[in-house]
């Protein structure tokens, strides 16, 4: 008898079920005069960067969210992208900002994101934001880390007391992944570089979160049976015949074998993340309506 394989959880389904709800509250908002309207920065163009910043643009449009991007050329000053950021604080018309990274190494990303407003921060990176977090009064979480969350609830599997591990530290996925698990009273390891033996702590989770950037991480002997694994992982590798594929951090195949639910990549947590994008704006232009 093999085993049984995963439930593939599909994070492009939950997140336009997720879509459809803000859409709603969207309208209700601009019923009032009140529209949510998203100011996008980005500073030295790419074409990476320029096609993030169309998908947003799209995805904002989609559910009634005005859009704006702001391009910067990439000699930009320290003092003139604060200028910037600054003036969009205290414009009544924009209740959402974010900054585009990665940005020119003349300017220091935390020194700008602490610029922007907490309550406009819609992706939940002003470092007053993720405080918030730690003092469970959370006003707008990192937009990843979000969607983590909501993955495993939608499981229906309870988070209180389970053992869940994180792998990966970063400051917009892993940390904070790791203080909404708290905050839901779940048993929290996180696991780095510097983490001696990973598999001892992978091994024991009921909820293992993969945050690392590095592809294939995760095989099926760090995997506890009838675990929940979300991969958050987006790496760009090139096949044997040359072509390119997207994979997360985890061996999708082998792991399904073995655990409960599974986020594939892409369809898991790419998707989720952009509907907390939209959820976050909309929740910033509510809290503003309340300032």
């Amino acid at each position: 008898m093999g085993l049984m394989s995963a439930t593939i959880i599909d994070g492009a389904a939950l997140a336009e079920r997720e879509k459809q709800s803000i859409h709603q509250r969207v309208n209700r908002l601009a019923e009032c005069g009140r529209r949510p309207a998203l100011t996008a920065v980005l500073v030295g163009s790419t074409p990476a960067g320029e096609l993030y910043a169309n998908r947003q643009r799209q995805a904002c449009e989609n559910v009634g969210i005005k859009y704006e991007l702001r391009k910067l050329p990439s000699d930009t000053s320290p003092r003139a992208a604060a200028e910037l950021l600054q003036s969009l604080t205290v414009d009544p018309a924009v209740t959402g900002i974010m900054l585009h990274l990665p940005l020119p190494p003349q300017l220091d990303a935390t020194e700008l994101q602490y610029k922007i407003d907490p309550v406009k921060d819609v992706e939940g990176v002003n470092p007053a934001n993720i405080g918030y977090v730690v003092y469970g009064h959370t006003l707008i979480a990192p937009c990843t880390a979000l969607a983590v969350i909501e993955l495993i609830e939608s499981t229906g599997v309870s988070l209180r007391g389970a053992e869940a591990v994180v792998v990966g530290a970063s400051e917009i996925a892993g940390k904070p992944i790791a203080l909404l698990l708290t905050q839901r009273l779940a048993t929290v390891t996180l696991c780095h570089i510097e983490t001696r033996d990973l598999k001892s702590h992978t091994r024991r989770a009921d909820v293992l979160v993969v945050a690392a950037g590095k592809a294939g991480l995760i095989g099926a002997d760090h995997v506890k049976a009838g675990a929940i694994v979300i991969d958050v992982g987006i790496n760009r590798i090139t096949l044997a015949d040359g072509s390119k594929k997207t994979v997360g951090d985890v061996d999708f195949e082998a792991v399904r074998e073995k655990a409960a639910y599974i986020t594939p990549v892409p369809g898991g947590v790419g998707p989720m993340t952009v509907a907390m994008l939209l959820k976050n704006t909309l929740r910033s232009a509510e809290l503003l309506e309340r300032r």
